[in-house]
């Protein structure tokens, strides 16, 4: 059974950090992807990470802010998110692909977790 399972969310100032992990079971994707869904909104690309390369792709929106990476060993990729305004505060997906490279489409990603929720008040 594939399972991917976030965690690290919770209520955090503005400005402040939080790092999102998502464990990985039953599966090895080659790449893994960070979404995000806040209220009202449609869900959105944030980050992904390829396996093979490590190569890395931000939305405008957190790059130089969101740092992805994987833990192969573990099974595991994480989210490191620095300078957080309120602007940032949705339920945070993990999502696994087959395929080679990262990619912003959601609709290319596999499997996905059920979610955290990230609160940035201000």
């Amino acid at each position: 059974q594939v399972r991917l399972v976030e965690s690290g969310g919770g209520l955090v100032q503005s400005g402040g950090s939080l790092r999102l992990s998502c464990a990985v079971s039953g599966r090895t994707f080659n790449t893994m992807g960070w979404f995000r869904q806040a209220p009202t909104k449609e869900r959105e690309f944030a980050a992904g990470m390829n396996r093979t390369d490590a190569a890395t792709l931000y939305a405008d929106s957190v790059k130089g802010r969101f740092t992805i990476s994987r833990d192969n060993a573990k099974n595991t990729v994480y989210l490191q998110m620095n300078s957080l305004t309120p602007e940032d505060t949705a339920i945070y997906l993990c999502a696994g692909r087959y395929g080679l490279t990262a990619v912003r489409e959601g609709w290319q990603y596999d499997y996905w977790g059920q979610g955290t929720q990230v609160t940035v008040s201000s």
